[in-house]
């Protein structure tokens, strides 16, 4: 204990060491590496996210800055940063998986602790723990300066397709 009168300097979050996880196979971080540009149109590909990195239970993505995605105060919408921190934990699930499984957000905690001002969005995400058919997840999102503007617990159900 301090005897100065100071206030407490708030715990700035970080990310995991991404060299923490293992690498994927390559037959893996090829399907995953390019899962925003499978056949069928999905939502994140409409707000342009960019896979960077990929490791077992690790991903990290970027939301490249543009106006369009800015609210009335001139920063990032909150809806566009829930949408990296729900899908940057996508391949991070799937790719420990032999087939791509079907996942379903079943919860989504964000916390908005900064701005993302005129700069690109990285989230970073990760498996905290795994279950047979829960897969709970963490996220961090930074504005390109280093400076941190979201963090997020999720759950997700997974349902493998089935073989036969």
């Amino acid at each position: 204990m301090t005897s100065s009168n100071a206030p407490d300097r708030p715990k700035v979050p970080s990310g995991p060491d991404p060299g923490d996880f293992a690498e994927l196979a390559p037959e893996r971080r090829a399907l995953w590496a390019n899962f925003a540009d499978w056949d069928v149109r999905y939502f994140p590909q409409v707000v342009g996210l960019v896979v960077e990195e990929l490791r077992q239970d690790y991903a990290r993505m970027r939301l490249p800055y543009r106006s369009e995605l800015n609210q009335p105060a001139g920063v990032v919408h909150g809806g566009a940063l829930a949408t990296l921190v729900d899908t940057v934990v996508v391949p991070a699930i799937g790719a420990a998986y032999e087939s791509v499984p079907v996942m379903l957000t079943l919860s989504m905690n964000i916390n908005y602790i900064g701005a993302v001002r005129e700069q690109d969005a990285i989230a970073e995400g990760w498996i905290v723990r795994r279950g047979r058919s829960i897969v709970f997840c963490e996220a961090l999102v930074r504005a390109a300066d280093g400076s941190a503007a979201v963090t997020a617990t999720l759950v997700y159900s997974i349902r493998l397709p089935s073989t036969g």
